[in-house]
């Protein structure tokens, strides 16, 4: 009887301190695209906000050997990636992690993606308080190619 009041008490105290994090810190939309057998690596994008100023410093996964944080911009008319190493997150507002801006990169796959499996993610954060909190998500596997059908153009009556 003791032990089940003890692994309850665990229980609970695992939710509370989750809720904390989810608290200051809300993810939407996790998302990592599908690969092709062979391919060593995959983008990821999802939306974060946060009550306060804070930093985005690190992700991981047991799928990667690593997670990189990128950036893709337009300089002179071509669009270039590159790593950073921190994504700021403003105050109260939602920063969308996607491929045309800051996006994730997971490299060194352990195995393909696989679509509708779920890929799990441990987010590190670091607060304006300079407090750092790692939060849990899972990103949905989406297909390896996208069509918009927003953009298909019916020609038919």
């Amino acid at each position: 009887m003791q032990k089940s009041s003890l692994w309850l008490v665990a229980i609970a105290a695992s939710l509370l301190s989750v809720s904390v994090y989810a608290g200051e810190v809300q993810v939407d939309a996790a998302t990592v695209r599908a690969t092709a057998p062979g391919q060593q690596t995959a983008m990821g994008d999802l939306s974060i906000t946060s009550k306060q100023i804070a930093l985005l410093v690190g992700v991981s996964t047991p799928v990667a050997q690593r997670v990189e944080l990128h950036l893709m911009s337009h300089d002179n008319g071509m669009m270039k990636m590159r790593e950073v190493q921190e994504i700021p997150l403003p105050a109260g507002r939602m920063m969308n992690l996607k491929q045309e801006g800051y996006h994730l990169m997971l490299v060194n796959l352990q195995e393909p993606i696989r679509e509708g499996a779920s890929v799990p993610l441990t987010l590190t954060i670091r607060l304006a308080n300079k407090k750092t909190i790692k939060l849990e998500t899972n990103a949905t596997v989406k297909p390896l190619i996208v069509i918009d059908s927003t953009e298909h153009n019916h020609m038919h009556p």
